[in-house]
């Protein structure tokens, strides 16, 4: 019972860290950009574009485009990509992907939201329909199941094909919430009350503050407003990372 207190108590004085200087997210660029739709967008450009890879970047009306790469780099940076051109590249040429479909040409069916849907808001079977589309997101899900019971990253539109960097997990601790941090191990369990500092879903990391200390610590959000530290988290973002690379 000691040696757990004493592991509970060096966990609740870590101090916190500073945060360091905002900055964007870095990426590299794709080595032979393409395009399937005639629309192009920074995650057909860039590798890691992450929540931004979906935003359009330019149209594109024939076999290929030439994009300026300084306005790209800024174009990018707006959405919180940050390329520094190590090659000093003046062009970028996105071409159109082998056998993709002409701009406008409608002959893929696809995974369609049936209704407008908010940031957070979890998908249900009644929100998807199938619909024929000019190209499928690289990452378009196979079936309905593979993006039920996620929640929206961002506003998604009614008619717009599904890819699966439009949802997440949906968030079960917010920032500002009461959350229950729970340390086991051996048998022993030990619990404390905080704050959290940030959102999580299941199997995400999460600053929470203990109020009392005054100091913060980084849990695993375990369940609604509950987190855990020590052995047990880490066995809980370890599934969760399995389970975000076979998505």
């Amino acid at each position: 019972m000691r040696r757990a207190l004493i592991a509970l108590a060096a966990l609740l004085t870590v101090a916190a860290v500073a945060s360091p200087a905002l900055a964007g997210q870095p990426v590299s660029l794709l080595v032979n950009p393409v395009d399937a739709s005639g629309q192009v967008t920074l995650g057909e450009i860039f590798d890691d574009a992450g929540a931004a890879r979906d935003v359009v970047v330019a149209q594109r009306t024939g076999p290929s485009v030439v994009l300026d790469a300084a306005g790209v780099a800024a174009f990018a940076r707006r959405y919180g990509l940050d390329w520094d051109n190590p090659q000093g590249l003046r062009r970028i040429i996105v071409r159109a992907a082998p056998g993709g479909a002409e701009p406008g040409r409608r002959n893929v069916e696809v995974l369609a939201y049936a209704r407008d849907l908010a940031t957070g808001d979890v998908i249900q079977p009644q929100d998807l329909i199938w619909s024929k589309a000019a190209a499928a997101p690289v990452d378009a899900p196979r079936d309905v199941d593979a993006v039920v019971g996620l929640a929206a990253r961002r506003p998604l539109r009614q008619g717009d094909a599904v890819g699966a960097h439009d949802v997440t997990a949906p968030i079960v601790i917010r920032a500002g919430d009461t959350v229950m941090v729970t340390w086991s191990e051996g048998g022993v369990t030990l619990t404390l009350q905080g704050k959290a500092i940030g959102n999580a879903a299941v199997g995400e990391s999460v600053s929470v503050l203990n109020t009392a200390s005054k100091k913060s610590i980084e849990a695993v959000a375990s369940g609604p407003d509950e987190a855990l530290v020590g052995p047990g988290a880490q066995d809980l973002k370890s599934a969760h990372s399995s389970q975000i690379a076979l998505r």
